[in-house]
């Protein structure tokens, strides 16, 4: 299409306009139908769309801020910091003063398919106009591999499928002239290159691979008359449908241990995959092989009214932005994914959006249970490939993480959280997952969300379980086995090896007992080895909850009603702690989004002496019955563990043989009620 008479760029426009040989995903006859049928999600786009014609934006946990008209796209206005103007290569973005996350959304364009669908709604010619303008302008100060949007193939990617299905939603407007048609199709093309070239390889190939590859595959489905089309097509299918086996693991987990990650990663695949349906009718099975499992997933994770899972870092990434919500819940994607694979469980449990209403119109046929995706049954499952368990009983989940660190040796967006809990009440967070905090502006939130004390595990001599070699970069990674899932009987038997590396080494194993007919959860904690070191316990609360010390525990309440009792013991002198908002610690905090957080409650106890080291736990669910636990002791006799403790008028009992040698009941609990 390059260097050829003004006459074929017509023709080419022309083409474009009637999608000829390509999909539509917008477009004017569906813009009707859901504004009659989602009348309430498109006002909200329609606000969105005032919004950024106004040039207010706002990411993260960052207030919004307006623009002015221009906009400069290289300046940052929360940082006071303008960009460099000059080859992206030589753009240093870790240690710029700038936040580079901001500057890259906001160059992302994400918002154009908002204004695009505004036009679309309302036949307000403002909409496209503004569109078109800054797309304009955008083109003007960013000559290709010029400036922060350039860092890197992935901006490149993740930009290129909003600008190429706005111009689709914007292709009958007056405003798209042939001049305007060819300067957005010279800049996709050289996106399109940068993709291929310049795409992520080896240790760095995780959901940016995804990215890149999702990004060169739309460039070149709704652009097929590009000389490169074909064979830009063909590469990307091929490489998405490798990453999807890999990246989407057999039991539906996300192999970068982040679900924020997941979600985007399965986003990405199922935009691909939705435009190929809209083409020719149907997908690679690949592509929505791994959305299904994913969202069978993620939706007996969260069942009918539990909360989103937190673990691992989550930068709020859209793969393209239809709906106006800031951030993409579990269950808005779980719609998305129900309405174009048809997939059960994410139709049950997921959430219509107005992504789930446009997405609709690309239904395909689903592959739901073609994998190896545990049963979620009523007590829970285990997920082998990811590392997780669920245990549930009646209104409380509670996860295990018992899988790795995270994806390829960076393990980039894994947290130091191995053996780590989570529980939940009546579908409210309560022990959770502390956020990731931060990615550039705040170094220190980004150390403390990743490191181990902030998790519901152990810490031993204050030292993360894996070795942190920067804040994307894993050194030395915390091998997890896992001896035992019992679902029926509620119990998890699993260990790490991330403190072998000590001078003095210890393993540190865990024991998580949470029968499906038993309110109370046993969590014991044995640390064996060598040496003498500390050992300490972290229970991260929901910032919901106020927390009352008490004898050898905490109280956890909301809204001044008890929700959670803590009862800490060791086999030698514990000294139970507590801790809320310490800046100094980086402790005692709650991230909901990226750059923010909260103060919150982290309890747990800590001894120090010779190993063994036993440390038990009790959580103690409280409803209006108040049946307090108390007397909490864990000892070790006749290699075994012994805890017990009193609630009402019962003494409950839990031993565990632990011996080191090869017993074939080696971990085998039992849970006796004396009364």
């Amino acid at each position: 299409m390059f260097g050829t008479p003004e006459a074929d760029w017509d023709a080419a426009l022309a083409r474009f306009r009637e999608c000829v040989g390509r999909p539509a995903l917008l477009d004017r006859d569906r813009a009707a139908v859901i504004a009659r049928e989602h009348p309430a999600g498109v006002g909200q786009v329609i606000a969105a769309a005032e919004r950024v014609a106004g040039h207010r934006f706002a990411y993260f946990g960052y207030p919004e801020v307006t623009l002015p008209e221009p906009i400069d796209w290289h300046y940052d206005p929360h940082s006071n910091v303008g960009w460099p103007v000059v080859p992206a290569s030589k753009i240093d973005h870790r240690t710029a003063a700038g936040d580079p996350k901001w500057i890259w959304e906001l160059n992302r364009l994400q918002h154009l398919p908002w204004l695009a669908q505004a036009w679309l709604f309302t036949d307000d010619e403002r909409f496209a106009d503004e569109a078109f303008r800054q797309l304009d302008s955008w083109i003007e100060q960013n000559p290709p591999g010029i400036g922060i949007g350039w860092r890197g193939a992935f901006e490149a990617g993740i930009r290129s499928i909003s600008i190429a299905v706005a111009l689709q939603g914007l292709r009958d407007s007056p405003a798209l002239t042939t001049a305007r048609f060819r300067a957005v199709v010279h800049v996709l093309a050289e996106s399109a290159r940068r993709c291929w070239d310049e795409r992520s390889r080896f240790s760095s190939a995780n959901n940016h691979l995804v990215g890149e590859m999702a990004g060169l595959a739309t460039i070149a489905i709704l652009l097929p008359d590009l000389a490169g089309s074909a064979c830009w097509e063909r590469d990307a299918i091929r490489v998405l449908s490798a990453e999807a086996a890999r990246q989407i693991l057999p039991d539906g987990a996300g192999a970068e241990q982040a679900m924020g990650y997941q979600i985007f990663t399965s986003e990405l695949l199922l935009t691909v995959a939705a435009l190929l349906t809209l083409r020719d009718g149907r997908p690679p099975a690949e592509l929505i092989a791994a959305v299904d499992r994913s969202g069978d997933f993620i939706a007996a994770l969260v069942g009918d009214r539990d909360p989103a899972p937190r673990y691992g870092d989550d930068d709020e990434g859209f793969a393209l932005r239809l709906g106006a919500e800031p951030l993409r819940t579990v269950r808005d994607h779980l719609g998305t994914v129900g309405a174009v694979t048809g997939n059960m469980a994410a139709r049950r449990v997921g959430r219509t959006t107005l992504s789930a209403a446009w997405m609709n119109y690309a239904r395909t046929e689903s592959l739901s249970g073609s994998g190896a995706v545990p049963d979620p049954g009523s007590h829970g499952f285990f997920a082998p490939h990811g590392g997780l368990v669920v245990l549930r009983a009646g209104a409380r989940r509670l996860t295990a993480d018992v899988g790795p660190l995270g994806y390829l040796s960076l393990a980039a967006h894994g947290h130091a959280d191995a053996l780590s809990v989570t529980l939940s009440i009546d579908g409210e967070d309560v022990i959770g997952d502390p956020g990731t905090g931060s990615y550039y502006r705040h170094p220190d939130w980004r150390v403390a969300h990743r490191g181990t004390r902030a998790h519901a595990t152990v810490c031993v001599d204050g030292l993360d379980q894996s070795v942190v070699g920067g804040p994307f970069l894993w050194t030395e990674h915390a091998r997890v086995r896992v001896r035992s899932v019992d679902l029926e009987r509620g119990v998890v038997d699993a260990e790490h090896s991330g403190y072998r590396r000590l001078s003095k080494p210890v393993v540190h194993r865990r024991w998580v007992v949470a029968p499906p007919d038993r309110c109370s959860v046993l969590v014991v904690d044995l640390v064996v080895g060598r040496g003498c070191h500390e050992v300490r316990t972290s229970w991260p609360l929901s910032p919901s909850l106020d927390v009352t010390p008490v004898a050898a525990g905490h109280v956890a309440s909301r809204d001044g009603e008890p929700v959670l009792q803590l009862v800490h013991a060791a086999s030698g002198d514990l000294i139970p702690y507590e801790v809320r908002g310490d800046a100094e610690l980086g402790l005692g905090w709650w991230s909901s989004r990226l750059e923010s957080r909260e103060p919150s409650w982290l309890v747990g106890g800590y001894c120090t002496g010779g190993v063994p080291a036993v440390v038990a736990t009790v959580l103690n669910p409280l409803d209006e019955r108040l049946a307090w636990a108390e007397d909490l002791t864990v000892a070790v006799r006749d290699g075994c563990l012994v805890a017990r403790w009193r609630d009402r008028d019962a003494e409950n009992r839990v031993t565990i043989n632990c011996s080191m040698g090869t017993m074939a009941k080696n971990g085998d609990v039992v849970w006796k009620t004396l009364h």
